[in-house]
């Protein structure tokens, strides 16, 4: 593989907790793990809160904040500073208004992640041999974090700019009104 030029033969510089906690770059090929860590973190927590929306009836704020939380995956695999930025500031709301272990250890990753985020859209390297590494399409994991990210994110990035803002405006402003009655307490 290396010889037709389709691999990389640098491996990740680091290991798999260092690098979802306390990331660094020195390749091209740790900015592109980092990017696919960052979407299958958020691909994840979308799928975890559609679940616990769904069973705690509020179907619809559910799929909402899992298209938040995907389409802010695909952009957080193209490297969006927004896209990473808004994931976690929703997931850090959400987090301080329906406090558990497992939502606080999620927004510490998502916090990880978008420091990642930061460095890996910033990296830049005059090395000619250290261009990104090939996306590959041969498996469904390919797929879905390689190709799905490049194809939706370009097309729907100005209306996830939008669509996010939004609904930030909106959940501040429901938990105002709420915290104003007395409805509503954080960290309580």
């Amino acid at each position: 593989m290396q010889t037709l030029g389709v691999s990389n033969s640098t491996p990740p510089s680091e290991n798999r907790l260092k690098n979802l906690f306390w990331p660094t770059i020195t390749t091209a090929t740790d900015v592109d793990t980092l990017g696919t860590q960052g979407y299958w973190i958020c691909a994840i927590v979308a799928v975890l809160v559609l679940a616990s929306s769904i069973l705690a009836g509020q179907p619809i704020a559910g799929a909402l904040l899992c298209i938040l939380y995907f389409v802010g995956g695909a952009g957080v695999r193209e490297h969006s500073r927004f896209a990473a930025a808004s994931v976690f500031v929703m997931f850090f709301i959400e987090t301080v208004f329906q406090f558990g272990i497992w939502k606080l250890l999620l927004c510490l990753v998502l916090l990880s992640n978008l420091r990642a985020t930061f460095i890996a859209s910033s990296w830049k390297s005059s090395a000619p041999e250290s261009e990104m590494p090939m996306r590959f399409n041969d498996t469904w994991a390919d797929k879905f974090a390689d190709k799905l990210p490049a194809l939706i994110w370009p097309k729907v990035r100005i209306v996830y700019y939008i669509f996010s803002i939004g609904y930030l405006i909106l959940t501040c402003w429901g938990l105002f009104i709420l915290m104003r009655r007395g409805g509503v307490h954080p960290l309580r």
